[in-house]
């Protein structure tokens, strides 16, 4: 851990400041104390005078929150995943040329944390992992498609921020891999992420379940923080009141709400086999409960897809004790009366029949359209050339297809298959190990989950929602520090200057 006495004493070495806080005249910092106190009153009344009692409350929690994460980077992390789960689409009501939002605090936070040692000297070696170049390939192709598609589109404030917040997404998993070097840490985020969902969850459960009314003045009293307020807060399907209500939790779109869950749940099912799960089983099991009911009620089909691939891939590939559950839950769900409503509405997608399901292949239709005009780098973020196409379709695949090109697609593709290329090399050693080998499994078979559910959304490449773009990282990065874990040649001690929670 960071010796930060010795820090401040080499800090202020040559400064007048040295002077006074080693002094040895006891009477001086009790009067420059109470200076700063009297200063701090001062200007804490003028600030409750102009701008009210919520913005500086604010302003407190956020200096003490900033104080914490300093002594801790895993509050800072914690910071990241309680934003992401709970409050995804926060922001401060203040306008500073633009709002800032809570991941951008929290995300802020977590990379000056990070970055401080090696700006104080104190931390010099730096892990770009084997995926790190392809990771870095992609992230410049995004850049190169960002410049060139300014030729069609206007440069505006709103494009250049959203742009800045994905790239600093993705610049999330060189963070996570030069920070997340032991099993513990591993552990931690994993266990801190999925109590998170579970709470995201079962809020979202509590307000589909609360009367109407209840459950619209709960949402929209997050109006101050930016949210939608008003009848609108409740989701059905086809936005159509008379049919069935879908979960949102504070994640407004069940769908995005659903992406969290899947890789929630996936992520959880191998701790049901560990010897040492990272939670007590008493609670693993009603999480479980809570994480898959929660993604049964957003009612999202692409989530629901991809999580039941990735249980699916985790039966096939180790726990082969899952396979007669798969098949039973699967025979349940086909069978029982009160899961026909959602039976019915994935055979009416599969078959093409509901207007969702119809107004998904028209927009497939109109990206394939413009990627045959720009394949190489595509059209990129700031609108499309041509007014009868236009950039937006419920794939990842193909809205990068469209905004970076297939270079773009192909250096995403070689992102996620350098990754599973290490899953499969260094699963031996991974299998080994009692202590990863569920945290292993489990934060791969998510991250396949997503991809999967990825062929049928948007959310994880998106510049409107950066706190899935952010999750999709995260989830990269935990997965890539779990290979650098198992991986026999790899230094898996935690670096000194990086401190720990707990």
């Amino acid at each position: 851990m960071m010796n930060w006495r010795t820090t401040v004493q080499d800090l202020v070495e040559d400064s007048p400041l040295r002077w006074v806080i080693f002094t040895r005249h006891v009477w001086l910092p009790v009067i420059l104390a109470t200076l700063l106190a009297i200063g701090i009153g001062i200007g804490g009344g003028w600030l409750l005078a102009e701008v009210g009692i919520i913005p500086v409350a604010a302003l407190v929690i956020g200096l003490g929150y900033f104080a914490w994460i300093l002594q801790n980077i895993e509050i800072a992390y914690l910071g990241v995943i309680g934003v992401v789960t709970l409050l995804p689409f926060a922001s401060l009501p203040i306008d500073i040329g633009f709002t800032p939002t809570f991941l951008d605090m929290a995300l802020g936070g977590l990379f000056f944390v990070w970055v401080l040692p090696y700006a104080l000297g104190e931390e010099r070696s730096f892990l770009a992992a084997p995926v790190g170049g392809p990771v870095f390939a992609f992230a410049l192709f995004a850049i190169v498609s960002f410049v060139a598609g300014l030729s069609h589109g206007a440069l505006t404030s709103y494009l250049i921020r959203h742009f800045a917040e994905v790239l600093l997404s993705i610049a999330l998993f060189y963070l996570i891999v030069n920070t997340v070097r032991d099993v513990g840490r591993l552990r931690r985020l994993m266990r801190w992420l999925v109590l998170c969902a579970t709470a995201a969850s079962a809020l979202g459960i509590a307000l589909y379940v609360a009367p109407d009314e209840l459950a619209i003045r709960a949402l929209s009293a997050l109006g101050r923080l930016g949210y939608p307020t008003g009848a609108g807060v409740l989701r059905y399907i086809r936005d159509d009141p008379s049919l069935m209500q879908r979960a949102t939790s504070t994640s407004v779109d069940p769908n995005v709400l659903g992406s969290l869950l899947n890789m929630a749940t996936v992520m959880v099912v191998p701790q049901l086999f560990a010897k040492r799960p990272f939670l007590p089983r008493l609670l693993l099991i009603p999480c479980l409960g809570v994480l898959g009911l929660g993604l049964g009620l957003t009612i999202s089909r692409s989530a629901m897809v991809g999580m039941a691939m990735g249980v699916f891939a985790l039966a096939i590939v180790r726990y082969r004790k899952l396979l007669p559950w798969f098949i039973l839950t699967a025979i349940l769900v086909l069978l029982l009366p009160w899961t026909q409503g959602y039976v019915a509405h994935f055979i009416e997608g599969i078959q093409g029949e509901d207007l969702s399901t119809q107004m998904r292949m028209g927009e497939y239709k109109d990206a394939f359209i413009l990627i045959r005009r720009y394949p190489f780098l595509g059209v990129g973020f700031a609108g499309a050339p041509d007014l009868d196409i236009y950039i937006g379709v419920a794939s990842t695949y193909l809205i990068i297809a469209e905004q970076m090109g297939l270079i773009g697609l192909a250096a995403f593709l070689v992102v996620a298959g350098v990754l599973f290329v290490g899953f499969w090399r260094h699963r031996h050693a991974a299998t080994a190990r009692p202590d990863l080998e569920p945290l292993w499994y489990g934060i791969h078979a998510a991250l396949l989950g997503g991809l999967i559910s990825g062929i049928f959304d948007h959310y994880f490449f998106s510049l409107d929602f950066h706190h899935s773009v952010t999750l999709f990282w995260f989830i990269f990065g935990l997965a890539a520090a779990a290979t650098e874990i198992a991986s026999p040649s790899s230094s898996t001690s935690p670096s000194e200057h990086v401190p720990e929670l707990g």
